[in-house]
């Protein structure tokens, strides 16, 4: 198996390249073609709401289907089994709350960005502001995760080891998202993002057919093979417990990142901007339903690939490859289909990047753009459109730069707690904030002001001082700390994920913040509430 380990690392980085630049190529023909059409601020931001329900249901399957959820949870399930399937169905049941409680009521109630909905009936200028701070800290966290893990893909799967080479393919992929969102905007990156999810979601199927088929078709001799495949005590990854059931604390911890996975989505605000690229407030809900069919179908081909790479690889081989647990889907590929195989699973993965941070990109330069320029610095009295679409562009630009300098200084750091990070603060910064301002008459200002950034401040605060970033006891076989920060101890908060305290406190926040004031108003709560529930006066919401 450590042959197997070495040839992913050496396989055919020529063929690898090869199919990932044919990926590369197409998109940027059909990204120059969506810009033809990309004249006003709506076709910029929001694809001039173009897109049918379907269609927007695969894009954002393709902007939530991130590098961690195809080669993350793979891994988990590879090594730690039932547990690490946990992660997938935290991640779908996420999704019946974006349907339920946000989708169609957003739909209706913004235009471009999560700050038109939180301050349709507050003080613009202030809780814009807020809501573009909370926008831009959970992209960039997410950006960094993204781009980091870039770096390590290539070198899992191109045998580059020297920095120097990771940092320029780092680089070369933050060129290539930029473009995509400078040229095409939203219509370019959505029509990368359905791409992009048709190509990973028949990846996967025909991967998880090819090891059923290894197996007679039949699941239960695939597990009792990973079982077998295990070694001793390998019955452990049938059942709950392997990871989060030997402490307490461990316990403790599943229960927190499982809070923040299912209530961080429905804050994440390059899942949120998604809602505005359909016309009607009908499609918007059509679009979550396509997307909860095709990530769920995606999360149970997740379990066979798992089960199959610890069942054809082996726990210890996927450990000891040069990207580790993420290293489980390309070493299943190479162990099917060869080269080739791997060859098409790297360019998805890949592609899977580039997709995710260009809907990220083009979230974050959106609402710098839409809330503090236009509303904030020029109190909404923009005379040209292009102005703000320019500035969208120039901000693009920023966040591309920073993102690659990020990704490059991230690069072979733990990034796990980067991902869970941007997953709590949207879960505590902006989902009770939402909530509150679409639920709940009293809501105002002060209140969506501490929610916002009590839950933001909260987050970061304990997720620096948790074992995440340091104190974890180091590992003999590897002799590093899983820690971010090796050789030094200064936590005190003993979760990785501070979702079970963050969360709670931000919905207290917000409630006191409105208690303690005055400022009520009744109007424009009744306004927001029938444009919410009927969409009448959001833009393009009812069909005639």
């Amino acid at each position: 198996m450590m042959t197997l380990a070495a040839g992913v690392a050496g396989s055919s980085p020529a063929l690898n390249i090869g199919i990932f630049g044919v990926f590369v190529v197409i998109t940027l023909v059909i990204v120059f073609r969506a810009s033809r059409n990309s004249k006003t601020a709506s076709d910029y931001y929001a694809a001039g709401r173009a897109f049918s329900g379907p269609q927007n249901g695969i894009a954002i399957s393709g902007d939530y289907l991130s590098a961690a959820s195809f080669l993350g949870i793979a891994g988990a399930i590879a090594i730690n089994g039932y547990d690490g399937f946990l992660y997938s169905i935290g991640f779908l049941v996420a999704w019946l709350i974006a349907l339920l409680l946000v989708a169609e009521l957003l739909r209706n109630t913004g235009k471009f960005t999560m700050g038109d909905v939180l301050a349709f009936r507050m003080k613009q200028r202030p809780v814009r502001a807020a809501a573009a701070t909370s926008t831009l800290v959970v992209s960039f966290f997410y950006l960094l995760a993204q781009m980091a893990g870039a770096g390590g893909l290539v070198a899992l799967l191109l045998g580059i080891e020297g920095k120097a080479g990771q940092a320029l393919v780092i680089a070369v992929v933050g060129v290539v998202m930029i473009v995509y969102v400078l040229v095409g905007g939203m219509k370019g990156t959505t029509w990368v993002q359905i791409i992009k999810a048709a190509l990973l979601i028949v990846g996967a199927f025909a991967m998880t057919i090819w090891v059923l088929g290894k197996y007679g078709f039949n699941l239960s001799s695939l597990l009792q093979s990973a079982v077998d495949k295990a070694g001793k005590g390998g019955e452990a990854i049938l059942g709950p417990g392997k990871q989060y059931g030997k402490t307490g604390t461990t316990k403790l911890d599943f229960l927190s990142l499982g809070i923040a996975l299912v209530l961080g989505t429905a804050g994440l605000p390059h899942v949120l901007m998604r809602f505005y690229t359909v016309p009607t407030a009908k499609d918007a809900r059509r679009s979550v339903v396509w997307a909860i069919g095709l990530i769920g179908v995606f999360y149970l081909f997740t379990l066979v690939l798992g089960y199959g790479a610890g069942a054809l690889v082996g726990p210890t081989a996927i450990s000891k490859a040069p990207g580790g647990v993420n290293s489980a889907a390309p070493l299943l590929a190479q162990a099917l289909g060869g080269p080739v195989l791997l060859g098409f699973i790297a360019a998805v993965a890949f592609a899977t990047i580039l997709a995710v941070v260009a809907g990220l990109t083009i979230t974050a330069s959106a609402s710098f753009a839409h809330d503090v320029y236009a509303n904030v610095i020029k109190k909404g009295k923009v005379e040209n459109p292009d102005a703000e679409v320019k500035v969208a562009r120039i901000t693009a630009l920023v966040i591309g730069a920073v993102a690659i300098a990020g990704g490059i200084l991230a690069n072979g750091q733990n990034i796990a707690f980067l991902v869970a990070l941007a997953f709590a603060v949207a879960a505590s910064a902006n989902l009770p904030t939402i909530l509150y301002s679409l639920f709940w008459k009293r809501f105002n200002t002060q209140g969506a002001l501490w929610s916002i950034y009590g839950g933001l401040v909260v987050t970061i605060v304990l997720i620096v001082f948790s074992p995440a970033v340091s104190g974890k006891p180091v590992d003999p076989k590897t002799g590093k700390s899983a820690s971010m920060i090796q050789g030094v101890d200064f936590h005190w908060f003993p979760l990785d994920n501070p979702g079970l305290v963050s969360i709670p406190v931000a919905f207290f926040l917000g409630w006191l913040g409105t208690v303690l004031s005055k400022e009520h108003n009744e109007k424009k709560y009744a306004e927001m509430e029938v444009r919410a529930l009927t969409g009448a006066g959001a833009e393009k919401a009812v069909e005639h």
